[in-house]
């Protein structure tokens, strides 16, 4: 029998009542029998300096290593300004130093995001794309998770309303574990 998969899951949102946290917190939630997944907030990391690198802030080296430990990513932005968030940006440019030590090099992910808007954070999940593609990282491709008018799909304890997104969600997480098995070779 295969071991679960582990997957890693972070929100691009410092705000505690943030939908994309919502939306992790559901996902954490709706993980299949044959996945676990964790969750790890941004909180604390400090802005990238390169001057740094070298001297790496403990929150960092948390978040590099439980990168490095997973079999797989979930990333969930929000979209400011038609892109990711800089707490999401920055994150990933720490992690991803100093060069030769990309922390995401070679890794599954899934990508979601919520709006209160009609696209849903798609703008920013083609720019997150984007950096993946740079990261050597292996993104999911479908099903693609576009939570529009967030407002009317959460509760306001940050529970998910609508069903629809709760099924894709789980053939989200479900995908890129059958995703993770193949990249692994274990199809």
């Amino acid at each position: 029998m295969n071991q679960p998969i582990n997957i890693l899951g972070f929100a691009g949102s410092l705000r505690k009542d943030s939908y994309n946290r919502a939306l992790l917190r559901t996902a954490f939630e709706l993980t299949p029998k044959d996945a676990k997944l964790e969750i790890f907030e941004l909180d604390g990391i400090p802005p990238f300096n390169q001057d740094l690198e070298l001297s790496v802030p403990d929150k960092v080296v948390e978040f590099k290593r439980k990168i490095k430990e997973a079999d797989a990513l979930l990333i969930v932005t929000p979209e400011y300004n038609y892109s990711i968030p800089g707490v999401l940006k920055n994150a990933i440019d720490w992690a991803s130093r100093p060069h030769g030590d990309n922390s995401f090099e070679n890794k599954p992910a899934a990508i979601m995001s919520a709006s209160t808007g009609i696209l849903g954070g798609a703008r920013a999940q083609y720019h997150l794309r984007q950096s993946l593609v740079f990261l050597n990282m292996f993104p999911l491709n479908k099903p693609e998770i576009f939570v529009t008018s967030a407002a009317q799909k959460f509760d306001d304890k940050g529970k998910l309303l609508d069903q629809k997104t709760g099924e894709l969600i789980a053939q989200l997480l479900s995908n890129l574990v059958v995703w993770t098995r193949k990249l692994q070779g274990n199809s």
